[in-house]
């Protein structure tokens, strides 16, 4: 990466920059209030045209304020802000590379990090397995920060907006930062069906066929108000 030089948005584009880094605050905040992460484990970022904004490293999200915003452009280089960004930038840079999204969420959520540490695929306990493409891989452990995990993570996300990391946690990417973590809460709680279902002794879950998952596809694209987009519609059309 090369060095930081100062932000020389205007008009438009610095607000566009200002509204994007509060929801990126928002939504970093609420995946320590809603146990998805712990401390400033996990990170959060959202793109607006060729910039990243991404939680720094190490600063509490509570902490944060507007004049904490910080911005990178597509190969690393810090564009916005003073901070450093996350450890995790090259798996967040990753994403933006190689899909269309518009907002990535990672988190170290308990279920998700206990389920990718006992099997190479998350079962099909529940039909929301197809709002994220499909069954959700579990992306081979590598050092956290590093190139491999990322490449690793690319390999888990194809044909899917959403992943485990082995020993690590979860990534999800969507067009906005609010469909970024409601694939995060989603993976979540199917992690946790799916451990509650396999915790009674001798009890062995019923699991959805594929078949069953690409029916759930087609009728979740219709699904929702006809005025908004649905939260999971590109899933259905195999993003």
């Amino acid at each position: 990466m090369t060095e930081q030089r100062h932000d020389t948005t205007a008009g438009p584009a610095r607000e566009a920059i200002a509204r994007a880094w509060d929801e990126l605050v928002a939504t970093a905040r609420r995946t320590v209030t809603d146990g998805l992460v712990v401390g400033t484990s996990g990170n959060v970022s959202v793109r607006v045209g060729d910039t990243v904004l991404v939680t720094p490293s190490g600063v509490p999200y509570e902490k944060l304020t507007p004049a904490d915003v910080l911005g990178v452009d597509l190969d690393g280089n810090r564009t916005i802000g003073d901070l450093v960004p996350t450890s995790e930038l090259p798996m967040h840079l990753a994403v933006y590379r190689s899909t269309a999204a518009g907002a990535v969420v990672h988190t170290h959520a308990v279920h998700a990090t206990a389920v990718s540490t006992l099997v190479p695929e998350l079962p099909t306990i529940h039909y929301m397995t197809a709002a994220l493409g499909g069954p959700v891989r579990v992306a081979p452990y590598a050092l956290y920060g590093s190139d491999e995990l990322a490449e690793n993570m690319l390999r888990a996300l194809r044909d899917r907006s959403a992943c485990l990391l082995q020993n690590h946690g979860t990534v999800a990417y969507a067009d906005t930062l609010a469909q970024a973590f409601d694939r995060t809460a989603q993976l979540e709680w199917m992690c946790q069906v799916w451990l509650t279902a396999t915790a009674g002794p001798g009890r062995v879950p019923h699991l959805l066929s594929l078949s069953q998952l690409h029916e759930v596809e087609g009728k979740l694209s219709g699904y929702g108000q006809v005025s908004a987009r649905p939260a999971f519609e590109d899933e259905a059309e195999g993003r």
